[in-house]
């Protein structure tokens, strides 16, 4: 076998440098000389290397695939890579929500679930979590939350004391730390997992009709989970456990896939459901709505380059191709505004030039300058314009993913209908999904986090927080820790 050629070290101009190991001095023992410009570089490079962590979901992981449609929501939407038999390039990456990047992968946490579509029709991306749900249903509330997950200012710690005063004086969180502290609060591995948009969404068909839509990603490796004991003693042993896992599997081609499939509400029932049914705390029951097959997500290549392709990915709500928009939802309007102004933050204003982010179909915008900029501009630089630059086509491209709206201007949580209580849905998890063995696990995973360094006055929040959700469970929870 011939032996693969060795390739000379270059400095980042391409030019060939005469050593990897020796700094340029005068003579072996005297000082470096200021002009060896390879040494600048790398010194100079290594202290710019690190860009900032995300807020939440700072540590995480990646790969890249393939979305195949198998089934026909053409009469849905028109969004052309929901068309029978259409496949669509995709990113995906996978995430804890309150770790820093260098925190343990199994961490009690929620998992994100982020997908960028390579559409024929410009980036689609969705940001969503492993749970239907979420603990805030106004964006007012979301960086409080976050901020309760993460440090302490005077001490620097995690502080479960910070978490459940935050939790226990917003009894919208109650279903979605239900699901936390049940077994789906630290997967087996990111392929073990469900992911969900959470949010709801519009879809408009070719003839205009709308509809309200719920994305539910269904993992076809099955569900699997860690108990409390192993994902403290992984974090001991493995930090990265679930990075290491999916990059291992797809490695040897086991390659990770979940199958698509979405509720779909009529349009008009939105208004008269017996809940808000864009309240992000909410889920629609599969008895109203049962779901419906799209296609299919695999996973087939790893990263080259982890930080090029995974730290610089830059996932934002507001990418919606045609056939599909936004929804009432407060939390999803919030962060059609909030995604992108934290990449430009982050990335730079012109983090969609970055491969990663790039559409791989035509890009006819007016966007120029900035740093970092990459791809050619060309006049005109204005519009409108005479002289031949692109033009909106309203004809092709009409602005129909809408709802009406009217009011006075208000500070409030959406209008209360029928079932709009807190607690019914975690209640219906424990009593209705949950079996006694999950149950069990359910009250000790709580019993173990109240127990560590909760004041009295959160704890007795807390117990009338559970005790709100299940009599019986939150009995059992408030003896497990009185009595421990």
């Amino acid at each position: 076998m011939k032996e693969k050629e060795q390739k000379p070290t270059t400095n980042d101009a391409g030019i060939p440098v005469s050593s990897d190991e020796f700094s340029l001095t005068v003579g072996p023992d005297g000082p470096i000389l200021l002009h060896d410009h390879y040494l600048i570089e790398q010194m100079a490079n290594f202290n710019r290397e690190m860009i900032p962590d995300r807020q939440p979901h700072a540590k995480g992981s990646g790969a890249f695939g393939q979305f195949e449609v198998t089934g026909d929501v053409s009469a849905y939407t028109r969004a052309a890579l929901f068309q029978p038999g259409v496949k669509t390039d995709v990113l995906a990456r996978f995430s804890t929500v309150a770790g820093e990047s260098g925190s343990p992968d199994t961490w009690r946490d929620v998992r994100g679930f982020a997908l960028k579509f390579y559409t024929t029709e410009g980036n689609y991306d969705m940001v969503g979590n492993n749970t239907p749900v979420f603990f805030v249903r106004d964006p007012m509330k979301f960086q409080d939350f976050i901020h309760s997950q993460k440090r302490r200012a005077d001490s620097g710690l995690r502080d479960n004391d910070m978490q459940w005063d935050f939790w226990t004086l917003s009894p919208e969180s109650a279903h979605q730390v239900t699901i936390l502290m049940s077994d789906r609060g630290i997967p087996g591995s990111y392929r073990h997992m469900n992911g969900y948009t959470s949010h709801t969404y519009m879809w408009v068909n070719a003839e205009g009709e709308r509809f309200w839509v719920k994305y539910h990603f269904k993992t076809d490796q099955g569900i699997e989970f860690l108990t409390q004991e192993e994902g403290d003693r992984i974090a001991g042993e493995d930090a990265d456990y679930h990075r290491r896992d999916l990059f291992e599997a797809i490695k040897r081609k086991d390659y990770p896939s979940w199958t698509l499939k979405v509720q779909i509400m009529p349009f008009e029932e939105a208004r008269t459901y017996r809940f808000n049914p864009f309240d992000l705390t909410k889920v629609w029951p599969h008895g109203d709505y049962p779901t419906q097959e799209v296609g299919r997500l695999t996973l087939n290549r790893n990263p080259s380059d982890f930080h090029a392709e995974i730290e610089q990915a830059a996932f934002e709500p507001n990418n919606l191709v045609p056939g599909i928009g936004p929804s009432p939802d407060k939390m999803l309007l919030a962060r059609l505004v909030s995604y992108a102004d934290a990449h430009r933050a982050r990335l730079g204003v012109n983090y969609k030039q970055i491969p990663v982010n790039s559409p791989k179909s035509p890009v006819n915008s007016y966007s120029k300058g900035g740093a970092m900029r990459i791809d050619n501009v060309s006049d005109p630089v204005y519009k409108p314009n005479s002289k031949g630059g692109p033009k909106a086509a309203p004809e092709r491209y009409p602005e129909d993913a809408i709802w009406s709206a009217s009011g006075d201007f208000i500070r409030a949580a959406y209008t209360r209908r029928e079932d709009d209580d807190d607690f019914v849905q975690p209640r219906a998890l424990i009593r209705e999904v949950m079996d006694d063995d999950q149950r069990g696990r359910l009250v000790s995973n709580v019993v173990g986090h109240l127990s560590s360094g909760v004041t009295e006055p959160v704890l007795k929040r807390a117990f009338e927080y559970w005790h709100n959700i299940d009599q019986d469970i939150g009995d059992r929870i408030e003896k497990g820790v009185r009595e421990g």
